[in-house]
């Protein structure tokens, strides 16, 4: 049976010692109520919701999955009651805005929530969830009737909404989109086509489904230039929210998946479904992307929860089960064998979660401090920049995160062994759930293309050059300047961190000079790069944290064992995980025609 314990003192850790995140709410006078009480009882009370509410209903909900019938989809049996105490605690309308019915608190604290709910229970919480991309769409490009139509019940919680991108010939490639609308001269449009993966696409947990739809126009150019995006509900309505007649939206089918079984992922047919269109037209794919930055933040969290749960049960794990003895002697002589938690192995792959869940979680709660800045910009120069910012590090986040999410869920089901593989034990079901992350939002290729291709090479690494100036100035603020008492110590970071930077920089420099005689290094070397962008990027908020864990323990803190446990870990990742970056170094240089010497005919010979 799983269990699962909100890691509040950590979480409280990073908010307030780490980042500095009152002084950060300080800056935007919108969120002037978010104090530290307040805060700590947020989390406080959204814990106990994610364990009492949503954990008992994590294995449940996978043995049962979702039920198709006819086009109506049921969830498990749970899942509509704990959705119903979700909205009525205004949990969907935290971080929203207050003239939609929101409660203004900031986006981050959003995130925050979203990570206990997702590490409790994945599948229930990506119902709510998937609300939020339709959402942030609305409130930036819809009109201010779509606002007040829309937004109000999706900020309740009343109605759910998805994004409908994906098509059965394109995947990924939206330019590929054929979904059709037509005007129909009332400021409405038909939409016809079939939308393939879409979660939480048809469920019983509202009576309004809220789709963005991606769909073709009459005449529109070809290809990515000519695709426009379109608001289409499941049910009609009126001006007023009144709940009318089917729109000919209907769920097909759902998807037998390999894991989040108890998210519906839909396929989902439009037959003349009446939408009005979002944004400009031709536009959808630049509108969508409005959404794209902080849905792939959501994402990469997935990996930090997959990781938080695997290492939870683990440790439970390996702290009863008896088996062999310590190679250094009897452990515990009163038993017939020791703990595992005694042999070296299974410490490695403990500490290796640890490391993941909780370097994994700074990467997202640095990432969410600029997603509060994008969203409360005061002018459009702000907001760019922030934006910027927020676009560098995003694919290494999504991707990064999630194949450390699936290693750390792995390492789990290791460490139960035989009863790992055993679904009672529900290790197995973190392993399959944990997967499709490095799948959805882009792939971890497509991610690794992305960080590349366009945020390096296409912009002459301008975001890079930032983000390793920052890091560069951290490892010189505290080595080198005289007023930090702990530069002695942290030595051990910051000189390993400083020449990792140094190396990002220059196999930078160099992959962008092959890229010039050769496109294929990009595509050969892209995934290796992205990773060892990762090791570096997570190295440096471990150093972070291991400063303030010495700045905390040399005042009269309590609970000094949790500061002494980060800097331990510090050590550990430094020592056993950011080397995996040398080998990376290796690969991402190596020329890629051992890749593309076969052709075709080679590859498939028998």
């Amino acid at each position: 049976m799983l269990s699962y314990k909100a890691p509040i003192t950590d979480i409280k850790f990073l908010l307030e010692d780490v980042f500095n995140y009152y002084e950060h709410y300080q800056k935007h006078p919108e969120f002037e109520e978010a104090t530290p009480d307040l805060v700590d009882a947020i989390v406080g009370e959204c814990a106990k919701f994610c364990e009492n509410e949503l954990l008992p209903l994590n294995q449940s909900g996978d043995k049962e999955g979702c039920t198709f019938n006819d086009g109506v989809v049921t969830t498990p049996k749970g899942f509509k009651e704990a959705y119903k105490q979700y909205v009525d605690g205004g949990w969907q309308s935290l971080s929203h805005p207050i003239e939609h019915g929101g409660q203004g608190l900031p986006p981050s604290l959003g995130m925050v929530k979203s990570e206990m709910m997702g590490s409790a229970n994945w599948s229930w919480a990506m119902y709510p969830g998937l609300s939020h991309g339709a959402m942030n769409t609305i409130q930036v490009h819809g009109t201010d009737e779509q606002k007040e139509l829309y937004l109000t019940r999706l900020t309740e919680g009343t109605w759910t909404g998805t994004m409908c991108l994906t098509e059965p010939q394109c995947g990924t490639d939206l330019g590929q989109v054929k979904a059709k609308a037509e005007d129909n001269g009332d400021g409405t449009y038909n939409i016809t086509g079939t939308k393939i993966f879409i979660s939480a696409g048809e469920h019983d947990l509202t009576d309004n489904i809220i789709h963005i739809v991606l769909a073709r126009l009459p005449g529109a150019p070809e290809g990515t230039r000519g695709i426009s995006l379109f608001i289409v509900p499941k049910m009609q309505v009126d001006q007023q929210g009144n709940i009318l007649d089917s729109n000919n939206v209907t769920c097909g089918s759902l998807e037998e998946k390999m894991g989040i079984k108890a998210s519906a992922t839909a396929v989902l047919n439009f037959d003349n479904a009446k939408g009005v269109l979002i944004g400009p037209e031709n536009k959808g794919l630049e509108c969508m992307f409005t959404f794209m930055n902080t849905a792939r933040v959501g994402t990469a969290l997935q990996g930090v929860c997959a990781a938080e749960l695997a290492y939870q049960n683990s440790l439970n794990y390996a702290k009863e089960r008896l088996s062999m003895r310590s190679l250094t002697g009897k452990k515990h002589p009163d038993k017939v064998a020791d703990p595992i938690i005694v042999h070296p192995d299974v410490r490695k792959m403990l500490m290796t979660q640890k490391a993941i869940s909780e370097g994994g979680r700074a990467m997202i709660y640095y990432t969410a401090k600029l997603v509060d800045d994008i969203e409360m910009a005061k002018t459009e120069k702000e907001r760019k920049k922030a934006d910027y910012r927020l676009g560098f590090i995003t694919p290494i986040l999504k991707a990064f995160l999630t194949e450390l999410g699936s290693e750390s869920a792995n390492h789990g089901l290791q460490i139960f062994g035989g009863h790992g593989y055993i679904k009672e034990w529900g290790m197995e079901q973190i392993v399959r759930d944990a997967r499709i992350a490095t799948l959805y939002e882009g792939t971890t290729g497509i991610q690794s293309l992305d960080l590349l291709a366009r945020k390096i090479l296409l912009n002459r690494g301008k975001s890079f050059k930032q983000f390793a100036f920052e890091i560069l100035g951290f490892c010189k603020d505290k080595s080198m300047v005289s007023s930090n008492p702990h530069k002695a110590a942290m030595n051990r970071f910051i000189w390993p961190l400083s020449k990792a930077t140094a190396n990002w920089q220059q196999y930078t420099l160099r992959l962008a000079l092959k890229a010039k005689k050769d496109r294929d290094i990009i595509g050969s070397a892209s995934v290796d790069y992205l990773m060892y962008s990762g090791y570096v990027t997570m190295a440096y908020f471990w150093a972070q944290m291991a400063q303030s864990a010495y700045e905390k323990l040399a005042t009269d803190v309590e609970n000094r064992d949790f500061y002494r446990a980060k800097i331990k870990t510090a050590e550990f990742y430094f020592e056993r995980i950011l080397p995996r970056t040398k080998s990376l170094a290796e690969t991402m240089m190596a020329d890629p025609k051992t890749l593309m010497q076969l052709d075709e005919e080679l590859l498939s010979f028998l």
